[in-house]
């Protein structure tokens, strides 16, 4: 990742590994702030630390996205522990949700999940996401479900946010939001992005109260193999430099 990062004294003891997700973390939330896909300072993106213990990265309880910097981000283990020497406060269900993911998913280097307007809608119907816009289609057959449990405050939804989410790039958590795993930061911003466009495609087709064309199955499955992690583009590679071009216009204090 080539981002010119200042990094603060007090982060000192971050090794540089540790330090480029932290920027890529940091420029995620600003994306997602940028993109109006957040909620107040609800909703969480998550990063694997590099090396061998199980920690991940997790924003400041009541911190807006646009106000996260790579040294604010604060660095947990699996069991809900702030490990970076601060007196930082997670979000209970935020870490319920992200622990689940990190935990059982070794490919899992980073987590998104929002609360945005479209993936809400499209979580309260019935027959979900549909394979209708070619966005759609990267995700069928690759889209778990998640029935709606209250607030994720019990550790022991874990289990269950896992086994329906299985081997996916993404899952629908219903009357609830949306939810991606990527292999870096970059990977799964792409794939919020996608099914996130996905999703407003959707409502906006079926707003129109008209007949809606669905592609062939095989169409469907031969667009999804072609999709992420396969043999089609590097989603998340070919467009990552260019979204940190357009936050460093906006505001480089990501990178502090």
């Amino acid at each position: 990742m080539s981002v010119q990062a200042i990094k603060p004294q007090h982060s000192s003891n971050i090794s540089p590994e540790e330090w480029d997700v932290r920027v890529a973390l940091a420029a995620c939330y600003r994306l997602v702030h940028l993109s109006g896909w957040t909620d107040l300072v609800f909703t969480h993106i998550s990063a694997r630390v590099p090396g061998a213990e199980e920690h991940f990265l997790l924003n400041p309880f009541g911190y807006a996205f646009d106000e996260v910097t790579a040294s604010n981000l604060v660095r947990i283990d699996l069991d809900g522990n702030v490990v970076d020497g601060s007196n930082a406060r997670i979000h209970k269900a935020g870490f319920v949700i992200h622990s689940a993911v990190h935990g059982a998913r070794a490919d899992a280097g980073c987590v998104i999940h929002t609360h945005s307007i479209a993936g809400i809608a499209v979580s309260m119907l019935k027959d979900g996401l549909l394979p209708l816009s070619q966005h759609a289609q990267f995700f069928y057959g690759r889209l778990g479900y998640h029935d709606y449990e209250g607030l994720a405050l019990e550790l022991d939804e874990r289990q269950r946010l896992v086994r329906d989410l299985g081997p996916h790039p993404a899952m629908i958590l219903r009357n609830h939001g949306l939810l991606v795993v990527g292999h870096d930061v970059p990977e799964a911003f792409s794939i919020l992005h996608h099914l996130e466009k996905a999703c407003q495609a959707q409502l906006a087709a079926q707003a129109t109260g008209a007949a809606l064309n669905v592609p062939d199955e095989a169409v469907s499955r031969k667009t999804a193999a072609q999709g992420f992690g396969s043999e089609g583009a590097p989603f998340g590679e070919v467009e990552w430099p260019a979204m940190l071009r357009r936050l460093d216009r906006v505001d480089p204090s990501y990178k502090t």
